[in-house]
């Protein structure tokens, strides 16, 4: 820490160069999402040492590279930049325990405001990295630390810019345009929580309050500062994909849409941007649009290829949804090749759409899916001290290949597409709904087919599963209720694949609720979150109850009937 003298003189310097440092970092943020990602760290870079938010978003941009590259190096030398900006930003702080409860005479300086909200960001930034980067219980506990410390900086901030509304700065807007983003984030993100663990974590001080988060990330997103970008991209995640895959499968398009329109105007290539763009044709399911626009995001840069690689992931389940296997492969393919985010994810995925072709058709490459499936499991890695819940789902599915002579799986392309929603994307699209239903009747003809084994009761209640959503997006609702009620019939016949009951109950749940059956739902609903420990259930399938019971609750009333 420096002492009074130094703190003064660096306060004295940045007074004078303030407005000249977010000017510039405006500039090179412009750049950035303008593809020319080399020129925005050029523009950077000479004064890292100096200017607290040439430092913040210098590292910043670093640690987005990292999250995307997954790379050990990457992630460790965007965590030491980013703790060299926090100490940046440690020069410019007022030496005092508290911002709130002084007179206006007592007030910070607009320099140290900056400088408070500069430093909480760099902790929650640098917490995140030690999720990313460790597996311990010690880097957890680091990590938690550093989220608790800027969300306290974050709430004095919020509490100290409501009583003071007399700061009138030109550089304000970028202030509050950092509140508004800690702040929204922190509500929005805790807001996601079952309600037993946010009333534990609203015990201990935090805020989850997801209404009142996504109005401050909206202010921050639709005003011209530097953090609109990471509380537009916040709210575009959350809606095109939190609400999609945790929630119930609708995602909320038309607030995303308007969201993207004036970044998509004043970036008409961003490649960031032209992927939300792509992300919410799927959903509409407009799977010819999406693939346009996933393939333009993929040309319009190429100096980070980590861009390339989230669009790959949506070009491969949009070429799955319309069932050209050998491209999805492709698609798959690239990925288990340039991207380490989840190689057991991409050769499983590999495996099954191979494993979807006739078995006298050539197999891409001359790769053999039995051979592949057998992989998966050396590819196991951990996020925050955890496999990710789609890894684990591939291992587990993977291991009936470990034996001689493996009995294949009857459609685990499918089976993944519903564990990322992918049957809500083709809902406003009969024929590929139609295509899936085809595949599925194809895959029953086999079993019924085959001789009996260990794993039959499962394949069969996995193929009614399916039929039941594809019957669903039909309109034909009783035949639905009924695959759906089949698996559930079946509950104590059920060896390996348990997840499928707490599934088959919240699927059949939200049929109830498009038919009004809102008793019905309720019952199911808690029937699947009771029976937790039994079901095995996975954090998906918790965060879909509870977002189903969240959805039925008409009145403050039904709280105690439809909370978790």
């Amino acid at each position: 820490m420096s002492n009074g003298k130094d703190a003064n003189a660096a306060e004295n310097s940045s007074q004078m160069t303030l407005k000249e440092s977010l000017d510039e970092c405006m500039e090179a943020l412009d750049l950035f999402l303008n593809n020319h990602f080399s020129e925005s760290l050029e523009r950077l870079r000479p004064r890292v040492n100096e200017s607290m938010y040439h430092a913040l978003i210098y590292a910043t941009v670093l640690e987005m590279q990292a999250m995307m590259t997954f790379q050990p190096d990457d992630i460790s030398n965007a965590g030491n930049t980013m703790k060299s900006a926090q100490e940046v930003c440690q020069r410019f702080r007022r030496k005092s325990p508290s911002l709130v409860g002084k007179s206006v005479g007592e007030s910070l300086t607009e320099v140290q405001l900056h400088a408070e909200v500069c430093y909480a960001e760099c902790q929650l930034q640098r917490a995140a990295l030690t999720f990313l980067q460790d597996e311990n219980m010690v880097s957890f506990i680091k990590g938690g630390i550093k989220v608790r410390n800027s969300y306290l900086i974050y709430k004095e901030l919020h509490s100290f810019i409501k009583s003071h509304s007399c700061l009138k700065e030109a550089s304000h807007v970028h202030l509050e345009g950092g509140i508004s983003f800690g702040i929204g984030a922190f509500n929005l993100t805790l807001s996601l929580f079952p309600p037993r663990i946010l009333k534990v974590l609203e015990f201990a001080g935090f805020s989850g309050d997801k209404e009142y988060g996504l109005s401050l990330l909206h202010d921050g997103a639709t005003g011209i500062n530097l953090r609109s970008m990471l509380c537009a991209l916040l709210l575009l995640c959350y809606y095109t994909f939190l609400t999609f895959i945790l929630g119930t499968g609708e995602g909320e398009v038309t607030e995303a849409e308007r969201l993207l329109k004036p970044f998509r105007l004043r970036y008409p290539r961003g490649a960031i941007f032209l992927f939300f763009a792509g992300r919410t044709e799927e959903i509409k399911g407009n799977i010819d649009e999406a693939v346009a626009l996933f393939e333009d995001g993929c040309k319009a840069q190429q100096a980070w290829k980590q861009f390339h690689h989230m669009c790959y992931w949506e070009l491969m389940w949009c070429f799955t949804y319309k069932r050209a296997w050998k491209m999805a492969y492709f698609y798959a393919d690239l990925l288990s090749q340039e991207s380490r985010w989840s190689k057991a994810m991409y050769v499983y995925m590999k495996a099954a759409y191979l494993s979807m072709l006739p078995e006298d058709e050539a197999r891409p490459f001359g790769e053999d899916e039995v051979d592949l499936f057998r992989q998966v499991p050396s590819f196991k890695q951990k996020i925050a001290g955890k496999s990710p819940p789609t890894e684990k789902f591939a291992i587990r599915k993977a291991r009936r290949y470990k034996a001689r002579c493996p009995i294949r799986l009857p459609v685990p392309v499918l089976e993944m597409m519903y564990m990322w929603n992918g049957f809500s994307m083709i809902s406003k699209r009969p024929q590929l709904t139609e295509g899936m239903m085809q595949v599925l009747e194809e895959a029953e003809r086999t079993l019924q087919e085959a001789p009996e084994n260990e794993y039959s009761v499962d394949d069969r209640c996995v193929i009614e599963l399916l039929k039941g959503l594809c019957l669903k997006n039909q309109g034909l609702l009783q035949a639905a209720e009924e695959s759906f009620s089949r698996v559930l019939t079946s509950e104590k016949k059920i060896r390996y694949d348990h997840y499928l009951v707490p599934n088959s109950l919240v699927e059949l749940s939200l049929l109830y609720i498009d038919q009004g059956r809102r008793d019905d739902a309720i019952k199911l609903l808690h029937k699947a979150k009771h029976n937790y420990k039994e079901y095995s259930m996975e954090s998906r399938t918790q965060f879909r109850v509870h977002a189903a019971l969240a959805k039925l609750k008409a009145d403050p009333g039904d709280e105690e009937d439809t909370h978790m």
